[in-house]
C-alpha cells in the first residue's frame, strides 16, 4: 500500500513540535536545577563556619565554600548557557558529587585522606538532609539538561 502525504506528514509535524517544546522544556529543567544547586549553595555558605575546626591540611569548612562556590556557579551557568552541554556536565558533577559525598560521609567513617580531613558524621539533620535533596534533585535535572541540550544541539547540526 503506497504511503499517502498525511500519513508521512505526521512523523515530521510531530518532530517540529518537538523541535518546539524542546526550548521550554530545557529552559523549565535550567530554572529547577538553578534552584536546586542555589540551596546546595546556601546550605554550604551558612554551615562552613561551624566546620572550620574539622581540619587535616584543608578544614570541612574550606571544603563547604569550595561546594558552596561552586554550586553557585554552576546554578549561573545553567542559567545564562543552557544549550551548552559543558554548563549541563559541570551542574550534574558538582550536584552528583556533592551527593555522594554527602552520602558517602554519613554511612562510611573513611577518615582523613591526605589534605582532606575526617569528615565521618553518622547523622541526619534538616540542613544536611535539605542539602542532598537538593543535589539529587540538581543531578537528576541537571542530566536530563545534558541529554537535551546534547539532543538539541545534535537536531541543530543536522537541520539544512
Amino acid at each position: 500500500m503506497p504511503v499517502t502525504d498525511e500519513t508521512s506528514a505526521a512523523p515530521t509535524a510531530r518532530r517540529a513540535q518537538h523541535r518546539r517544546a524542546a526550548p521550554a522544556l530545557l529552559w523549565a529543567l535550567a530554572v529547577v536545577t538553578a534552584a536546586a544547586l542555589a540551596v546546595d549553595a546556601y546550605v554550604h555558605a551558612d554551615l562552613a563556619p561551624a566546620y572550620d575546626s574539622i581540619r587535616a591540611s584543608v578544614s570541612q569548612g574550606t571544603l563547604f565554600r569550595v561546594e558552596a562556590a561552586a554550586a553557585a556557579l554552576a546554578a549561573l551557568l545553567v542559567l545564562v548557557a543552557r544549550r551548552r552541554r559543558a554548563a549541563w556536565l559541570f551542574a550534574f558533577l558538582v550536584a552528583a558529587g556533592g551527593l555522594a559525598a554527602v552520602l558517602l560521609y554519613r554511612y562510611v567513617q573513611v577518615g582523613a585522606v591526605g589534605p582532606l580531613p575526617d569528615m565521618y558524621e553518622p547523622i541526619w539533620f534538616p540542613e544536611k538532609t535539605a542539602s542532598a535533596v537538593a543535589e539529587a534533585v540538581g543531578a537528576g535535572t541537571a542530566l536530563l539538561g545534558l541529554v537535551l541540550a546534547w539532543r538539541m544541539n545534535r537536531t541543530a547540526a543536522k537541520a539544512p
